[in-house]
């Protein structure tokens, strides 16, 4: 296990649009498409107008449930996509990147993607590697730690998708879990 204890406040600029339903499932995988639309619209723009470049971020998740995970039907699980963006990204950019989407034809799911600040405060981070159905332990792992620092893991937790799950079979997965926490 990796284990991070993240000391400064986690603080981003994200592209994000929320939703609810099954991972995989049609929602789901619509506000993925939007969300990757948009982040390479706006990528794109910026660099043909010469206002430079940059690498689009991985996708990430926050996943919102009270208790176990496991007993929830997938179909109830809330959850908010996220791609992290330069701090230089305007609602400009935004407003621009979906006329430009739907003008191309692009689904109408492109205008619910927001462009918004997250701060989680403090943070147990981990790497998780295996797969997303095992979370749960790795979870497990860090309250654990956050138990014996005297701190308590509150808030959604954090997802960062390092490897693409149509290219990595399960067991070699990596995904970085972030939780929120209080005291200490």
């Amino acid at each position: 296990f990796n284990l991070l204890w993240v000391l400064a406040g986690v603080l981003g600029v994200f592209l994000a649009v929320d939703g609810q339903g099954a991972p995989g499932g049609e929602c789901f995988t619509a506000c993925i498409g939007a969300l990757y639309g948009m982040a390479f619209t706006i990528k794109m723009t910026r660099k043909f107008a010469g206002k430079g470049d940059y690498a689009v971020c991985k996708l990430e998740g926050q996943w919102f449930f009270e208790g176990d995970l496991a007993k929830i039907p997938k179909e109830q699980w809330k959850w908010k996509l996220m791609i992290r963006t330069p701090d230089f990204i305007t609602g400009t950019d935004r407003k621009q990147a979906v006329a430009t989407l739907l003008k191309k034809g692009k689904p109408r799911a492109v205008e619910e993607v927001k462009l918004e600040t997250i701060d989680e405060g403090q943070c147990v981070q981990m790497l998780h590697v295996g797969p997303y159905e095992k979370e749960c332990e790795t979870i497990a792992v860090m309250r654990e730690f956050a138990e014996s620092k005297g701190i308590k893991l509150i808030g959604p937790h954090h997802e960062i998708y390092l490897s693409d799950p149509r290219r990595v079979p399960p067991e070699r997965l990596k995904t970085i879990l972030r939780v929120p926490v209080v005291g200490g």
